[in-house]
């Protein structure tokens, strides 16, 4: 019997369990109670509370201006939900870099406001001191290398990272310093496959992939890009398993219509 199968709950243990069995991590992101009870029923592994609700939730362009407050919000949503699923929550973009007492502060304030299992960083042995106070308050982290969209204008682009032999070398230095630090995993953004491989294979702790093949211990998309939600939105790696924007789009339509030609509601919908 799977791991995942065995657990009314899943921890960060049994993460480290499923990939010592070799089994696969299934980690989709949410935000608001009614998305997160579905994803968790569903029998997903992880539910991620992911920054991009910058962009999915709230219109902006990037991660950048969301705040831990909000981020707080839809992260207390999601918990209430969840039954089964571990919840990781994002620290938003200025709520760690550069100051280990905030980033712990940070941290509590995810923990205990929204009750959730873990956070996640994006960043390697610069935020080193950060993920180890963070650590020593007993707080489960999960790192992020590889294409860090905290980072976006640093980078200038969204483009796979870790094509260049210099980078590749010091994600997996990193890769290998978080797993030190005591990270219980780490996600490997928009890499190349083979570089994906091998940073799974060299670390002992759990990788999950998004936009880096099939060789991670798991994967993760964002329910709104795999669910078909987002019209426009649709790079290499992105599987979409159903079209729900025409599904509401032509549902809304219909509503409207019936609304506007007054056969909505009708004598059996009447009290």
């Amino acid at each position: 019997m799977s791991v995942n199968k065995e657990v009314k709950r899943i921890t960060v243990h049994t993460l480290q369990e499923m990939k010592n069995r070799g089994e696969k991590i299934a980690m989709l992101t949410a935000y608001d109670y009614s998305m997160a009870a579905i994803v968790d029923a569903a029998g997903t592994d992880v539910i991620l509370v992911g920054d991009s609700a910058s962009n999915v939730m709230a219109g902006h362009e990037t991660t950048l201006p969301i705040t831990l407050d909000q981020m707080i919000y839809h992260a207390s949503s999601v918990v209430r939900a969840a039954k089964r699923a571990l919840v990781v929550v994002d620290l938003p973009f200025g709520s760690y870099q550069g100051n280990s007492k905030e980033a712990l502060s940070s941290a509590i304030r995810i923990m205990k406001e929204a009750g959730a299992h873990a956070v996640k960083l994006e960043g390697g042995v610069e935020i080193a001191e950060s993920i180890t106070r963070i650590l020593t308050a007993g707080i489960p982290v999960m790192g992020h290398l590889g294409l860090t969209p905290q980072s976006i204008y640093k980078f200038g682009t969204y483009t796979v990272r870790a094509k260049e032999e210099a980078e590749a070398a010091k994600l997996q230095e990193d890769a290998l310093k978080l797993q030190e630090l005591g990270c219980f995993g780490v996600v490997l953004e928009k890499i190349p496959s083979k570089l994906a491989r091998e940073v799974t294979d060299s670390i002992n702790i759990p990788t999950i992939g998004i936009g880096a093949g099939k060789h991670c211990s798991g994967q993760v998309l964002v329910i709104h890009d795999m669910l078909g939600l987002n019209k426009g939105f649709k790079p290499r790696f992105l599987r979409q398993y159903a079209n729900l924007f025409d599904v509401m789009d032509g549902a809304i339509k219909n509503y409207v219509s019936d609304v506007r030609a007054n056969s909505f509601p009708n004598e059996k919908e009447e009290y």
